[in-house]
Formats: structure tokens, sequence, C-alpha cells
């Protein structure tokens, strides 16, 4: 049973990833219909967010050039982000946050902090000096962001569907951080 007990963050490997589909799911279900715009929109099943993990995820992890970090607590998952480092040949020192996901019920405990500390010691790690990301204008996660250091480069007007009503376009704001 999932409870407050201490965090802990581990990168998964893509051999441990089909063992972690429910779990993925149920949490980017979750996500999704808090609120969150990660790409999807309503109506978004359970089946959906299983499939993005197996098509979209997968492959990429087992192809060397995405990395899926995991939080857990008291056994549950309850946070996720993936760093993406398929980066075109000029830019090998660079890589992109994507799909930071902290379960709704588990928010504002310092769970995003600490998979964004995780994520930056991997792309260290990986020689990486660069990260990108984008996120949602003026969503929860942007002040966050600028509180780890993250600078804005500047906003996209219109990009992408609000995931409640497909006729509200939002826009995203984009960031960087120098490591």
């Amino acid at each position: 049973m999932c409870g407050d007990h201490d965090l802990a963050i581990a990168t998964l490997a893509a051999e441990e990833m089909p063992g972690y589909i429910p779990a993925l799911a149920a949490l980017l279900h979750a996500c999704v219909h808090a609120g969150a715009s990660i790409s999807f929109v309503l109506p978004f099943r359970q089946d959906d967010a299983a499939g993005f993990w197996t098509a979209r995820v997968l492959p990429a992890m087992r192809a060397g050039g995405q990395l899926l970090l995991v939080a857990r607590e008291g056994g549950c998952l309850v946070g996720t982000v993936q760093l993406g480092t398929d980066t075109p040949p000029n830019q090998p020192h660079r890589a992109e946050v994507s799909k930071l996901l902290v379960h709704p019920e588990r928010r504002r405990r310092g769970i995003a902090r600490a998979l964004m500390a995780a994520l930056e010691r991997e792309a260290r790690a990986r020689g990486r000096s660069l990260i990108t990301l984008d996120t949602r204008t003026g969503d929860a996660a942007e002040p966050l962001y600028t509180a780890l250091g993250y600078r804005t480069v500047g906003t996209i007007p219109g990009y992408c569907v609000d995931p409640f009503d497909p006729a509200c376009l939002e826009s995203t704001t984009i960031m960087y951080k120098v490591l």
C-alpha cells in the first residue's frame, strides 16, 4: 500500500519498463485527467496511456535515446520524467526534458524537484551541458522550472490544444538551463 515513505528516484532500464507499464499508464491517465498539458486531450483512456509508454517511450529507451526516471514512495510509483538524448550530430551537448509527471495526490511534496535534480545528474553523467524544455505558459510547472534555474527564451502562442477544451489553444514557454 502507498504511504508517505522515503522518496526513491531511479533510472529505469528498458528491460524493466514492461513491468512498470500499468503503473506508468495509471500515472499518465491521472495527470491528464487532472488537466496536465502533456500532449493528450480528453477523452483519454487508460489503454491510450499504456499505448504511449509501449509504442513511444519503450522503443526510444531501447534505442538508447531516452532515459526514464521514476519516483517511488512506499513502493508506489508517484512520478516520472524523461530525458531525451537523441539529438542531431551538431547538438551532442544538449538534452531535452519531457513529461515531468507527479501524481495529482502527491504534488507539492518535492517530488518534481527531486526528479529534476536526478535528471540533471543523469544529463551531466552523459556529457550534456544544456537542457531544454517546453511547458504550458502559466502552468504550475513554469515557476518550478524558473526556481530550478531554467531561463525563459520566449513563448509560442496557440501552440497546443487545451486538454479539456479542443477549441481553446494555449501558449507554450520555451526554457533552457546550462549545467
